[in-house]
């Protein structure tokens, strides 16, 4: 039995890998803008959760014996879900708005097995620390948070930038380890029997 990984995000599998498991990377292709597009009255939970489920449903029918896990995170600031800056323009403009701020990641995930499905959504609260303009285009222009959620890393040159966070770690590195294991338990598997 594989734990197939829904998911392009070198996070997500460094966490895996960390922790003994050696995941079957298939990421799936989704259109995100348009999933959301078609959520608009869904909560900012229920919607990464959506996402993380899209990505997994996608793979999982070729693994129907296997773990298949898909995730999505997003912020939310200030009411409102931001995903991937994608461009310096776009990380400059986020870092500017959310120094010195608190704001939520969401970290949605979909577990497949055999037929089952476990979804849950784990919030972590974030906060910023108050950053010099010079060290956010920096940062910027370093390339690493263009393609994070929240225009940050936690594991990498983003953690001199965040002054604390509130919940679960791996969460806002991109997986959460606790629910997972939850989710292994709650399809009869044991954590151990995916170490390498």
């Amino acid at each position: 039995m594989k734990l197939v990984l829904a998911s392009q995000s070198p996070s997500r599998r460094m966490l895996l890998e960390r922790a003994g498991v050696n995941p079957l990377l298939r990421p799936a292709e989704i259109d995100e803008e348009a999933l959301i597009r078609a959520l608009p009255h869904s909560s900012p939970a229920d919607t990464v959760a959506t996402l993380a489920r899209a990505k997994a449903e996608k793979i999982a029918g070729d693994f129907p014996t296997d773990v298949t896990v898909g995730g999505d995170s997003m912020l939310l600031l200030g009411g409102t879900l931001q995903g991937k800056p994608h461009t310096v323009e776009a990380t400059i403009a986020r870092w500017k708005a959310q120094r010195g701020r608190t704001a939520e990641l969401l970290t949605g995930h979909a577990v497949h097995y055999r037929g089952q499905w476990y979804s849950d959504t784990v919030a972590t609260t974030i906060h910023f620390g108050q950053v010099s303009d010079a060290d956010i285009e920096a940062y910027a222009f370093s390339g690493e948070p263009l393609e994070c959620a929240g225009a940050f890393t936690l594991e990498a040159l983003g953690s001199w930038f965040i002054d604390s966070i509130d919940g679960d770690a791996t969460s806002v590195i991109g997986l959460s380890m606790p629910l997972l294991r939850r989710a292994l338990y709650q399809f009869g598997l044991d954590v151990s029997s995916f170490w390498d």
